[in-house]
């Protein structure tokens, strides 16, 4: 089995990490970047860029380049591009591969092995669709592990003392709270609570929707209609809240933003840490309902609390900092990259499992509630929230009419407690129950949350013995086949991508040949001039008419007289 690394796959950017003699390490990927941007883009020609190439050129493609695909992971949004619909858990795997790529190259061998992280809210859907597009980007995940558990882990590795953290992790599109127990190696989930829609892409919203308004009172024009505009206003209210972590205000310059009967116009403005702690209290604000659930559910006061770890690139957010240190009355403890410890946290996870990191032992818990829907379209629980991981239960139930011969088991997830009001997991229906009058039948319901936190549920007629069971996926999930289809597809990207990078570098070649044949021409004998001459028009030809059997050959014949 090759290393195990750890990824971080994240809303705006992702990170890995390995296991060393040493301990963690970050793996740089093929750039030279610590952390990298999730985001794919598809190109005129039909190449895919992934990472930073994909970011770059979002300004002027933006119906090609998607980002913060992380939010709609477990759903069922398709995207279409050039006639082809992904899912977004193929997108994911895009980004996954661009990783399993770089991290090959930098560690100098195969990798097949990873540690996943998710938000610790993340619902089944959401990690199993996770799960799946590892699969698809060629990875064995080994495990699914919590966000905030990872970041834990990665500060409280080598404590030798008990104690109790809080982790506030606000992402580029998560938010989620932790509360943990830490100690002797064994660190221990408590309490956890979150939004899942609630991240640093609606900071940067606040800033957008406030910049269109400002130049739309000014110039009278609404930039909100232009695409290439509005990618243009995502990434500057994205570099202005980056800023405004380190300087009471930003300037907002963006030449040609629009253009008018006088000529282009341009776009000058400058933001206030004050206006936007303005724009975006409510966001801020959002954050503490979870805190205070999180502690809540932990049992403990917040007294108990020895450190509060932030963790997300959000989180450097000066109102976000202040607002958790009145709350929780403790100053955030800084002595962690929050863009990188929950990839080294990860593969310190990987390590446990591999077997090369000893003494740790992680227990996680569940983050929501999982039932069944019973008579009156009720949710009837059978493991509670923040339960430990794994767990198996059981729950007796029985048919709701006379002689009833099938039921079908819809299985729920959330708090509320009718079954409409909570998210459904998935249906499968027993049949060949005894005839008997209702309430006389027994039916066993058993609920398997593994270590990943993924749900297994099965139901037996206690009577007849009869079984049936499912993994949940959820209606928006792919099936086996789809997996399969899509590592298919997947392996077919790899190949075409190359030979596209292989195109283009064959016509960089010839270029660069022309350049030196060009050189080359002065005070060259008259008859080899005359064959190099012929041989570059054959290698422009080729060039113009996109041959690529015709350029290969001219190419060679070009570097021969070259030689």
């Amino acid at each position: 089995m090759s290393r195990i690394i750890g990824i971080d796959l994240g809303t705006t950017n992702s990170c890995m990490a390995v296991m060393e003699t040493n301990g963690p390490v970050i793996i740089p990927n093929a750039e030279g970047g610590r952390t990298t941007p999730s985001v794919v883009a598809f190109t005129k020609n039909g190449e895919r860029l992934v990472g930073e190439a994909a970011k770059r050129q979002a300004v002027v493609n933006p119906e090609r380049t998607i980002s913060s695909i992380k939010r709609d992971m477990g759903t069922d949004r398709k995207i279409k591009i050039d006639g082809k619909t992904y899912l977004p858990q193929e997108i994911s795997a895009m980004i996954l591969a661009k990783l399993k790529k770089d991290a090959e190259s930098w560690l100098g061998e195969p990798v097949t092995e990873a540690v996943i992280t998710v938000p610790a809210y993340f619902s089944d859907a959401q990690r199993q669709a996770t799960k799946d597009a590892g699969t698809i980007a060629g990875l064995n995940v080994q495990r699914i592990i919590n966000e905030p558990t990872s970041a834990a882990l990665a500060y409280g590795a080598d404590k030798d003392f008990g104690q109790k953290i809080l982790v506030y992790d606000l992402g580029g599109g998560t938010f989620d709270v932790s509360v943990l127990d830490i100690g002797s190696g064994v660190i221990e989930v408590l309490a956890t609570a979150g939004n899942n829609r609630l991240g640093g892409d609606d900071f940067d919203k606040c800033i957008v929707d406030w910049i269109l308004g400002e130049y739309k009172r000014s110039d009278k024009v609404d930039l909100s209609r232009d695409a290439a505009a509005m990618q243009r206003l995502r990434e500057a209210a994205e570099k202005a809240k980056i800023e405004l972590s380190a300087t009471t205000s930003a300037e907002i310059n963006l030449p040609y933003i629009s253009a008018g009967r006088s000529g282009p116009r341009h776009l000058s403005m400058t933001l206030t840490r004050a206006k936007f702690d303005e724009l975006t209290a409510q966001l801020v604000e959002a954050t503490m309902g979870p805190v205070h659930q999180a502690i809540t559910d932990s049992g403990i006061s917040m007294n108990d609390i020895g450190r509060v770890l932030m963790v997300g690139g959000s989180s450097r957010i000066p109102a976000v900092q202040e607002a958790v240190k009145r709350y929780t009355g403790k100053e955030p403890f800084k002595g962690i990259n929050p863009d990188e410890c929950v990839a080294m946290g990860a593969c310190l996870q990987g390590g446990v499992l591999a077997g090369s990191v000893g003494g740790l032992l992680l227990l996680d818990v569940t983050p929501l509630s999982l039932g069944i829907e019973t008579v009156g379209g009720v949710c009837t629980r059978v493991i509670d929230r923040n339960t430990t991981l794994p767990i198996s239960k059981s729950q007796i139930f029985s048919t709701a009419a006379d002689y009833q011969t099938s039921v079908e088991v819809n299985v729920l997830q959330g708090e509320r407690p009718m079954a409409s009001q909570n998210k459904s997991l998935g249906k499968f229906r027993l049949s060949g129950i005894r005839r008997a009058p209702r309430g006389v039948p027994q039916i066993q319901v058993t609920f398997n949350i593994d270590t990943n936190g993924i749900v297994n549920v099965s139901a037996m007629d206690l009577d007849t013995g009869k079984s049936q069971e499912i993994t949940v996926t959820g209606s928006s999930n792919m099936s086996q086949t789809d997996i399969d289809a899509a590592v298919r597809d997947a392996q077919q990207y790899a190949a075409d991508d190359e030979h596209i990078r292989e195109r283009a570098r064959a016509r960089d070649r010839a270029e660069q040949l022309l350049y030196r044949a060009a050189a080359a021409e002065k005070g060259m004998e008259r008859n080899r001039k005359k064959l190099l001459t012929a041989s570059e028009k054959r290698v422009r030809r080729a060039l113009k008419d996109d041959n690529e059997a015709e350029l290969n050959a001219a190419v060679l014949e070009l570097e021969g007289l070259l030689d």
